[in-house]
């Protein structure tokens, strides 16, 4: 692998045990029956993702580099492998949430054999720079599962009718104050990440330069408040705010709200993972897709930033409470060029059809918070927890 990063192997070993723990320890407040639903394509059960993120490690780590190591069990490479095309066949997608084997108790040995395994080979096993790069992968890899984990599990739960609370104590009090504008003069600057010794993914790599016109864009995220006001003028009844595609995705959904709000007694709710909810007004706005996001900024007559405007913005806002819709199409940075082997697979075969979001979410992991990390999900997706800042000079 073309990029390195200087750490020791005690330390390596460390974040294994962390990383692999904290995966554990979200599933906690689950029930066994909760481990095994997929309401939707988008959303994995939990029992895959611990089976998955494991089946990563003794995949690309255990059974290329441990000698004599061989599978837990062969058929999980059909179970548990994502999209790697080169690594073998694998179920479709939409089918997880129909495998009721391996249990959630087989899953959770295979962790725990796989954990046992790799101690094994961390202790014993001289790592050169690319094993380490591909094992921090890894960790990173389980990370960003993690923040899917939390992700499917508030769409599993948000969608029982009993709206089952996850975690009593899990609310992050957000609050968004009056917007105000950061002006942003006209020039050239670098964007992208270059940090030799840190991790970074490829997607982000290749810093280049970028010329701006002069802007203002807001320092605070729209507020459920704002995003009401939205709503009762019509926002989600006039097509005139909307992309085409995104006024056909409203129409054939029957799109009203964001995603998990709920009109009760004429007063809106919405599901947590504290549970059932009154609005309140002032945290920002989530789990909106780009269409919404797109159709609130052009009804308040202004737009989304692009995401060389966020970056060379974002070291005067504060971010972090909700990855933020850009006006960019997820594309390659100039140079940038795919890994060779199914490592290669990770980023660079989704760059088409998605839109890029920055920044992070209260469930993201401290690691994957920096303001060079490129996220990217599909137009209509919303269950992420998503945001929206505005550009207050279109």
């Amino acid at each position: 692998m073309s990029h390195t990063i200087t750490v020791s192997n005690s330390l390596i070993i460390d974040q294994y045990i962390n990383v692999r723990k904290t995966s554990e320890k979200i599933c906690e407040p689950l029930e066994i029956e909760d481990y095994v639903l997929q309401p939707i394509a988008d959303v994995s059960p939990p029992k895959w993702h611990l089976g998955h993120t494991t089946w990563f490690f003794e995949t690309f780590i255990l059974l290329k580099h441990f000698k004599d190591y061989e599978a837990y069990n062969p058929q999980y490479n059909f179970v548990f492998n994502s999209y790697y095309e080169s690594v073998g066949a694998r179920i479709i997608r939409v089918d997880r949430g129909n495998l009721s084997r391996p249990t959630v108790t087989q899953v959770y040995e295979y962790r725990k054999h796989v954990d046992q395994e790799m101690n094994r080979f961390l202790t014993s096993t001289p790592l050169d720079d690319d094993l380490k790069s591909l094992i921090i992968l890894g960790l990173n890899h389980e990370q960003q599962h993690q923040e899917l984990l939390l992700t499917d599990i508030k769409y599993i739960l948000g969608n029982n009718p009993l709206f089952p609370v996850y975690n009593i104590s899990s609310k992050i009090i957000t609050k968004s104050k009056p917007s105000s504008p950061i002006k942003i003069p006209e020039g050239v600057y670098k964007i992208g990440n270059d940090d030799k010794d840190g991790f970074n993914f490829d997607n982000e790599r290749g810093r280049h330069k970028v010329y701006l016109p002069e802007f203002s864009i807001a320092n605070e995220l729209i507020s459920n408040a704002e995003y009401l006001e939205f709503m009762e003028d019509g926002g989600y009844a006039n097509f005139i705010y909307w992309h085409a595609d995104g006024w056909e995705w409203v129409k054939k959904n029957g799109i009203t709200a964001p995603l998990y709000w709920h009109k009760v007694d004429d007063k809106w709710h919405y599901y947590t993972l504290s549970g059932f909810q009154a609005v309140d007004p002032e945290s920002p706005v989530c789990h909106v897709s780009y269409y919404e996001a797109f159709a609130f900024a052009s009804w308040k007559g202004t737009r989304l930033p692009t995401e060389a405007e966020w970056e060379v913005a974002s070291y005067y806002f504060n971010w972090g409470k909700r990855w933020e819709w850009t006006e960019s199409a997820y594309l390659p940075y100039p140079g940038f060029k795919k890994e060779k082997g199914a490592i290669g697979e990770y980023n660079g075969k989704f760059m088409v059809s998605q839109m890029v979001l920055r920044g992070a979410s209260e469930v993201t992991s401290k690691d994957h918070s920096r303001n060079t990390y490129r996220n990217f999900f599909y137009p209509s997706a919303r269950w992420q927890f998503t945001g929206i800042r505005l550009i207050l000079n279109p």
